[in-house]
C-alpha cells in the first residue's frame, strides 16, 4: 500500500517528457545552426555577409521555413508559424534576438570579433533595437517571393536541408514512446 502512495505523491512534473533532454535534430554533437526568416531580404543579406565571414564554416543555417528549420524551431519550444527573429542553437543551448546575433559572431574571426563590443549594451536595450527593426524588416527591405533559394554558401555544407525546402523533417528520437 505504501508503494501506492509514494507514486501517487510523485508530482505530475516528473510525468511530462521534455524534448529539450535529447540532443537538437539535424545537428551533430559541437554544431551550431543560425536559423534566419528566408522571406526577409534583409536576413538574406545578413546570411550572405555571414557566409563570407565564416571562412571556417562553422556555423549552419537554416530558414525558419524550411523542414530542418521547424524540427528546430518545435525542439527549442519556440513558435513555427509566426517566427520573426533569428535563432542560434549550440551545444543544446538556444539563443534569440541579439543575443543570437552576438553568439553567432563569436565563431568569426578578426575584425568581425570587434563588433562583440556592442554586446556591452544592456541586453534590454539591443532587443529593443533588435524588435524594431524585425517589426519593420518586410516594409523597410521587403520580401522574397515563396520558394526563393537561400544565399548561396559556394558548395559548403552550410544548410541542413542543403538549401532545398521540401525535404522530409527529421523529429527528434529521445527514446520516448
Amino acid at each position: 500500500m505504501s508503494d501506492i502512495k509514494s507514486t501517487s505523491l510523485r508530482p505530475r512534473l516528473y510525468l511530462i517528457p521534455n524534448p529539450r533532454l535529447c540532443a537538437p535534430p539535424h545537428l551533430s554533437p559541437g554544431e551550431r545552426v543560425l536559423l534566419f526568416d528566408g522571406q526577409c531580404v534583409l536576413c538574406r543579406r545578413i546570411v550572405q555577409w555571414l557566409i563570407r565571414a565564416d571562412k571556417d564554416k562553422r556555423i549552419h543555417l537554416a530558414t525558419v521555413q524550411s523542414p530542418a528549420g521547424q524540427d528546430l524551431l518545435r525542439w527549442a519550444g519556440l513558435p513555427t508559424d509566426n517566427f520573426s527573429t533569428i535563432a542560434y542553437i549550440a551545444e543544446g543551448d538556444v539563443s534569440i534576438r541579439s543575443e543570437a546575433f552576438f553568439n553567432a559572431l563569436t565563431q568569426l574571426v578578426w575584425p568581425w570579433r570587434l563588433l562583440l563590443m556592442l554586446r556591452c549594451l544592456p541586453l534590454a536595450l539591443r532587443d529593443k533595437v533588435y524588435n524594431g527593426i524585425a517589426r519593420n524588416r518586410y516594409r523597410w527591405f521587403g520580401t522574397l517571393p515563396d520558394g526563393t533559394m537561400p544565399p548561396d554558401d559556394c558548395h559548403g555544407r552550410r544548410y541542413l536541408d542543403k538549401g532545398l525546402v521540401a525535404l522530409p523533417s527529421q523529429a527528434p528520437d529521445c527514446g520516448q514512446k
